[in-house]
């Protein structure tokens, strides 16, 4: 009797594989991901993205008066801010 449910076992898993396999193979063109689908239209609109982000980055400082006639006190802020980011990552880490 153990056997026969041994067998059983046996037959139903290798059945299982066979049709994991077959669905696999067949949906394989669909699990592509989007990037791999459209990796233009991905990376056309990352770049929208962050160049939008940048300009209005651009806009925001030159529309603070103390800001947009000193381009040196802009850029030692983004030290600043770079040097504090740089230090809270080391000490996550």
């Amino acid at each position: 009797m153990e056997e026969k449910i041994k067998k059983l076992e046996k037959e139903l898993f290798d059945q299982a594989e066979k049709v994991t396999r077959e669905v696999e193979r067949g949906i394989g063109g669909y699990r592509k991901t989007v990037f791999e689908r459209f990796p233009f239209l991905m990376i056309g609109l990352s770049t929208f993205g962050l160049v939008c982000v940048l300009y209005s980055f651009e806009k925001f400082i030159d529309s603070i008066p103390f800001l947009a006639d000193r381009p040196l006190y802009i850029f030692l802020l983004g030290l600043i801010a770079m040097t504090i980011t740089g230090t809270i990552y080391k000490r996550l880490q």
